[in-house]
């Protein structure tokens, strides 16, 4: 049925822990883990990092980010994809640049500096562990549709986006996702949600991340949600 390229964002819940080895001295950088990974995994630094945040002092330009990665991708053949981001962590607010396509973690520090020629400043470093924040990512999509409404990713194999027809607020969402995860036969997958931008308007999308899901439970979880935004 076609592919499309979109901008858009995601909102997610994670829990993230500082980087703090391998980063620039005294920088402030978040590892986002792959939330489908099991715990093992999740903690064993053999594995690429899927998502790592380099904290800035000051708020990011989405158009920026995109040009400066560009630019480092071009320079160093890289495959990075930058995005601009947003961490809520209890009454904080934190600015970023979410990198994804660093294949090490020891590539981290190299990477940052990159970034840095480029004008960014990081903020001072801090240190936790097992943090619960909310993350706000505006990025670009690129997305096959395998049904109307329903999507698969071009760049992420095991992601896939479904529409719903309103605009839920985050309490609204873990309400329905607490409710709905226990009134499905298969919750071992991973949610979120977003919007796509379109010439319009927005589109109100759900992230679903599950490694070969199937049409049937996309098909299942979509019509749970819209059920419960009747």
């Amino acid at each position: 049925m076609g592919t499309r390229e979109l901008i858009g964002k995601i909102i997610i819940e994670e829990n993230i822990d500082t980087v703090n080895q391998n980063n620039l001295p005294k920088t402030f950088v978040i590892n986002v883990p792959d939330p489908y990974k099991n715990y093992y995994d999740r903690f064993t630094e053999v594995v690429k990092p899927t998502s790592i945040i380099f904290v800035t002092k000051t708020p990011n330009s989405f158009e920026k980010i995109l040009r400066v990665t560009n630019k480092i991708n071009k320079k160093y053949d890289l495959n990075l994809h930058g995005a601009k981001c947003e961490v809520k962590i209890n009454s904080r607010n934190l600015n970023g640049i979410r990198v994804k396509g660093i294949e090490n973690y020891m590539d981290i520090s190299q990477i940052q500096q990159y970034y840095k020629d480029e004008g960014y400043e990081f903020a001072k470093d801090e240190k936790f562990k097992d943090v619960d924040a909310l993350i706000r990512i505006n990025r670009f999509f690129h997305i096959e549709e395998l049904e109307k409404g329903i999507y698969h990713s071009k760049d992420e194999d095991n992601v896939y986006y479904v529409e719903v027809p309103k605009y839920m607020t985050w309490e609204d969402f873990r309400k329905y996702t607490f409710e709905i995860k226990n009134n499905v036969a298969d919750r071992n997958y991973d949610i979120a949600k977003g919007i796509f931008y379109i010439n319009d308007g927005v589109i109100e999308i759900l992230r679903i991340v599950k490694p070969k899901a199937s049409l049937e439970l996309l098909k299942t979880i979509q019509k749970k949600y819209i059920e419960k935004l009747q």
